[in-house]
């Protein structure tokens, strides 16, 4: 039996992109969904979801808006007006070979965003990851501080070929949404039909509307609408349940 997970990264990220992840929730086929804990938008983002009994995950935020944790203690992660620094600004020093942020800093963040979590979702993430950026130290700090409250860690993959590990089970991550002519329901039908018996997906969407904020803090904008319509196209879902070796699961279920 093939599994496939469809997750919805970003519930926070703007109040536009909170209403499309709530429409591929409350509408579609998203039943794992991350929520970014230090964003203004987070609480009410989650308010529209929290009754689809859903599975949530912390998707730990460090390149967008300001932190959850006393800035004074995080100076290696904040710019001059004590925000995060950019993806874009983490990418420079990755590709110097310099490491942008303190490990022990990152951890302190780490925890003040679960901290945050749990007071707006009421419980613990039932996943535990990153919002991407490339410092191996944040990968660290989330490994480190998952372990430290016994989270399930989903390891991130940019790679749709490389096997990781979450909870129990071995899986392949699939995102096309930066490629060119990305059409999200016939990448989701594609990843199914490339699936070996036994092996469990997870197909990371990014569905949302767009505002001003996204539209100048985002390089993904136009496909999060296209994957709000492909995620509540009854079409995709008649496919999907009609396939007789898949089952659609959720976070809860590695």
């Amino acid at each position: 039996m093939k599994q496939l997970l469809i997750r919805a990264d970003d519930i926070g990220y703007s109040y536009a992109v909170d209403l499309g992840i709530a429409r591929s929730i409350n509408e579609g086929l998203v039943r794992s969904a991350g929520l970014m804990p230090n964003m203004p938008e987070a609480e009410r983002g989650w308010s529209l979801v929290a009754d689809a009994g859903i599975a949530v995950g912390q998707h730990t935020n460090v390149c967008l808006g300001k932190p959850c944790a006393d800035p004074a203690l995080i100076p290696s992660m904040l710019n001059e007006s004590g925000e995060f620094h950019s993806s874009r600004t983490f990418r420079e020093h990755f590709k110097r070979g310099e490491e942008l942020i303190d490990f022990d800093e990152a951890c302190i963040e780490i925890r003040a965003q679960h901290d945050r979590f749990v007071e707006i979702v009421g419980r613990e993430p039932d996943y535990f990851e990153a919002h991407a950026v490339m410092s191996k130290n944040l990968n660290r700090a989330i490994s480190t501080v998952a372990q430290e409250l016994g989270l399930k860690e989903q390891k991130a993959s940019f790679d749709p070929t490389a096997v990781v590990h979450c909870g129990d089970t071995d899986l392949r991550m699939v995102m096309h949404s930066m490629e060119p002519g990305y059409e999200p329901k016939d990448s989701i039908m594609q990843a199914v039909r490339e699936m070996e018996d036994g092996e469990t997906v997870v197909f990371v969407c990014h569905p949302g509307y767009l505002d001003r904020f996204i539209l100048e803090s985002s390089s993904l904008t136009t496909d999060r609408t296209k994957e709000v319509d492909a995620l509540i196209d009854p079409e995709l879902r008649t496919w999907l349940e009609s396939q007789p070796d898949l089952r659609l699961i959720d976070y809860r279920d590695l």
